[in-house]
């Protein structure tokens, strides 16, 4: 069913099999997504993947008012946004994780936002941990970067550590990357850009999209005062060898569409050294399943970097500017583990 009615925001929540979810946190997302009649309409989606549990029956029953989407089979998470967002009209979209609590007017400020900063292409809100709730969540915090390699980092979240929230992140700044756990986007330029890389299937693919709209002269920020609660980890482990793959794999695709062509070269072959040394650590922590990843990844990335081509093409043909200051020139692994740099204010 495509949604014609044209809306202020869409809050769009993909499914697979999450019942469980749905039933402990859309209660959270459909009470307080509500806007002021002055700034518009907001609606709340949850776009099916094809799920075999009772997710479908349970909004039926429980949740008459959220619209849903159905697919008769798992698109991923990047094309599941996709094929949703071409079913909606609206203004904005926001791309919610099932796992997301949500607090009372959290789209206002949101919203107010993006409409008085119209160079402002995506931006998110804080992301909080559900299960601790002074910290930062590990998937986006407040907003990210990468460094030369591409390794992402965040502000309040930098590999393993996880930062307490003490407003020491509350300024607005521009971003490289908004967490897709909660990702709001101009629908229309969403669109324009060709939203996020269906052939990614999940994970890094919220950070190309954004580093295709930064290098197309839009930006990112965050949004302080509007805060979610997020679990995370709710469909694969952070240790998980498909989690592993997809992450190196993709990281790689990622680099090669988007990087100037003067430093494709050099990074990736900087790049083939520390994902060695990845797969020798994984290999002393004995995770087999890891160390195969990264070997499965790599062998991956090689064998699909020509369907890729075309699409580095067109980025580098349309972008303002390749050379993105949020994509730092140094090394995050470096700062990190070498200078003893282990939170963002630090660095």
């Amino acid at each position: 069913m495509i949604y014609s009615q044209f809306v202020k925001i869409a809050v769009v929540i993909l499914n697979w099999n999450g019942e469980p979810m749905l039933r402990q946190f859309l209660p959270s997302v459909v009470e307080h997504s509500v806007l002021p009649p002055e700034l518009g309409e907001a609606v709340v989606y949850v776009a099916d993947n094809g799920s075999t549990d009772g997710s479908l029956a349970l909004l039926a029953e429980t949740f008459p008012t959220v619209r849903t989407i159905v697919f008769s089979e798992n698109h991923g998470f990047a094309d599941g946004y996709n094929k949703a967002f071409g079913q909606i009209e609206a203004e904005y979209a926001v791309l919610l994780n099932s796992d997301v609590e949500v607090t009372p007017g959290w789209l206002v400020p949101l919203v107010t936002y993006m409409d008085a900063h119209r160079h402002v292409a995506a931006c998110q809100p804080k992301l909080m941990a559900y299960h601790e709730k002074d910290r930062f969540e590990y998937a986006g915090a407040m907003g990210g970067y990468i460094d030369r390699y591409g390794y992402p980092y965040c502000r309040g979240r930098i590999f393993d550590t996880v930062e307490r929230d003490h407003g020491q992140y509350d300024a607005d700044v521009p971003l490289l990357w908004a967490t897709g756990a909660s990702l709001v986007v101009r629908l229309a330029v969403y669109k324009e850009v060709g939203g996020l890389d269906g052939r990614f299937f999940a994970h890094m693919e919220e950070i190309d999209l954004c580093w295709r709209l930064r290098c197309r002269g839009y930006e990112v920020r965050s949004v302080a005062s509007s805060v979610v609660y997020h679990v995370g980890g709710a469909t694969l482990s952070a240790g998980h060898p498909r989690k592993t793959f997809l992450n190196f794999r993709n990281n790689l695709l990622m680099l090669y569409k988007n990087l100037p062509e003067r430093e494709l070269r050099p990074v990736l072959l900087v790049r083939a050294l520390l994902d060695y040394v990845a797969a020798a650590m994984f290999l002393l922590k004995g995770e087999w399943g890891s160390v195969k990843a990264v070997f499965r990844a790599r062998r991956a990335y090689h064998k699909l970097k020509g369907e890729f081509r075309t699409s580095r093409e067109e980025n580098l043909r349309k972008a303002v500017s390749m050379d993105v200051p949020e994509r730092t020139r140094f090394s995050i692994l470096w700062r990190y583990h070498v200078a003893r740099a282990k939170t963002f204010d630090k660095l």
